[in-house]
């Protein structure tokens, strides 16, 4: 993704540090500050790792801002390389952290999930589920590597909250897909939209459903949706979480809804009236790389992203589900 950025000055009281991601082809989350007569406020912290704590704490001391100092940090979603460093800014700072709702509930269900499965039955179960076999699981019988969660919010937000950033006005815009409870950050005062990874300048982000068959929710549809009403904001400059900050959020939105009508099209093309399990229709798709040279995680996440595709062409009269027992399969409506 190319050499991480510097930290930056972008003016109108609002600083960037990109905090790296070890190991990962995204390289960096950009942490934006904005700053407020109570100390600054986060939007999101980066990856909890060493190295990304002394480029987060360094950055912001390099533009004159105490880590000690943060008065706050509001998280857009609780994946690990936005929420991971939050608890330990609150540690240092005592800062509070804030969150979706939504978002909190996952962190919660999560903790209990790490506890109650450390012989990684749930992930197991999941991969029959879909049609694959657990001899595809890495160290299948062997306990996994336990992950840790990131810290629970103090503060629990929701769509149309003005966070606590004292002189400035900084809207909560609920934009569900990515995760339940993902928000943008509208910062009114400013004319920017900080977005996190809903809408990025070149790539889309991972939209799926995991379990494989949850019920009654469309993350798919919930993104889509999100998109369009994102669209229709007005704003001179769009800040995500990953690259770089660009102009044009309504094109761009334009653009990955784009995307996703070609990818459901391509999803709806590979059904017939023979009944097929996730893993094969998953297997079956285009991917950056070929099936078989798949790590195993790699294939689970294109696995919950078919299934994500495949729950909106059922809510659209598309797709139907066959059967209710292991594995799931789908035909056309």
């Amino acid at each position: 993704m190319g050499v991480r950025p510097e930290p930056e000055d972008l003016g109108g009281g609002l600083w960037s540090v990109p905090v790296p991601i070890p190991g990962n082809p995204l390289a960096y989350t950009l942490v934006y500050a904005i700053e407020s007569p109570r100390g600054p406020v986060l939007v999101d912290a980066g990856w909890q790792h060493e190295d990304a704590w002394t480029a987060l704490r360094d950055g912001l001391g390099s533009l004159g801002v105490d880590i000690a100092d943060v008065h706050g940090v509001v998280v857009t979603h609780y994946h690990p390389d936005h929420a991971g460093l939050a608890g330990r800014v609150r540690e240092t700072s005592g800062a509070w952290i804030g969150m979706h709702h939504l978002d909190a509930d996952v962190i919660r269900r999560f903790r209990a999930a790490v506890e109650d499965d450390p012989q990684r039955a749930f992930e197991k179960a999941a991969v029959r589920m879909a049609g694959g076999e657990e001899s595809e699981l890495p160290g299948a019988g062997e306990p996994g590597e336990r992950v840790q969660p990131p810290a629970l919010p103090d503060r629990e937000l929701t769509d149309g909250d003005l966070v606590d950033v004292p002189g400035r006005k900084l809207r909560v815009v609920w934009t569900p897909g990515h995760s339940p409870g993902h928000i943008c950050l509208h910062l009114e005062d400013g004319d920017r939209i900080f977005t996190g990874d809903h809408v990025l300048p070149r790539i889309t982000p991972h939209i799926g459903l995991y379990p494989y068959d949850q019920p009654d929710v469309d993350p798919l549809g919930d993104f889509l949706g999100s998109l369009a009403r994102v669209a229709g904001m007005d704003v001179a400059e769009v800040l995500p979480a990953h690259q770089y900050r660009f102009t044009g959020l309504r094109g761009r939105a334009d653009e990955i809804i784009g995307h996703h009508e070609e990818r459901l099209a391509e999803v709806a093309a590979l059904l017939s009236d023979r009944p097929v399990t996730l893993w094969e229709l998953t297997s079956g798709l285009t991917w950056r790389h070929p099936w078989p040279a798949m790590e195993f995680q790699a294939r689970r996440m294109a696995a919950a992203e078919a299934a994500a595709h495949l729950r909106t062409l059922e809510n659209r009269g598309v797709a139907v589900r066959v059967g209710t027992d292991d594995p799931l399969r789908f035909t056309l409506r």
